[in-house]
């Protein structure tokens, strides 16, 4: 399983395309170099996971859905692939081509950072890449939470 680490700035090109950072790209073996993206569920930025973790997640959610016989889960499910694409960097440059529809949704023009998260990478608009981060009070108390001091 690969773990990313950093924050890297990256320009977008009008078709959508953007090259992958190498840090990123060297954390995962050459022959599984695929990423699932999607929008995040909780802030106005895009999740990317390497195929092998998406895979490992979709299996865990799936195992707490009926999706044969409980018509809300099958929407949820619908719901949470939609727009869910597959990105294969290129061999030459590793570049990939991210759906305009999805870099509307995120306000993303010309500029993302990509912020590594250990088992994913999140993409933001370079304007709004701090936007996902607690304020340090915030931070210490679920700290504290977690460790059973609160």
């Amino acid at each position: 399983m690969a773990g990313f680490f950093g924050k890297f700035t990256a320009k977008i090109d009008d078709k959508g395309r953007v090259v992958i950072p190498s840090a990123i790209k060297n954390a995962v073996p050459a022959d599984q170099l695929e990423f699932i993206i999607r929008k995040d569920m909780y802030q106005n930025c895009l999740e990317m996971y390497t195929r092998q973790e998406w895979a490992e997640m979709s299996q865990k959610l799936r195992s707490k859905l009926d999706l044969l016989f409980n018509e809300e889960h099958m929407e949820y499910w619908r719901t949470h692939m939609s727009d869910t694409v597959l990105a294969v960097p290129d061999p030459k440059i590793g570049r990939i081509t991210i759906p305009k529809d999805l870099l509307k949704e995120c306000n993303i023009i010309k500029e993302v950072v990509f912020q590594c998260l250990d088992f994913k990478v999140e993409i933001w608009a370079k304007e709004d890449s701090r936007c996902g981060k607690m304020d340090s009070e915030s931070y210490r108390n679920m700290g504290r939470k977690m460790a059973g001091l609160l």
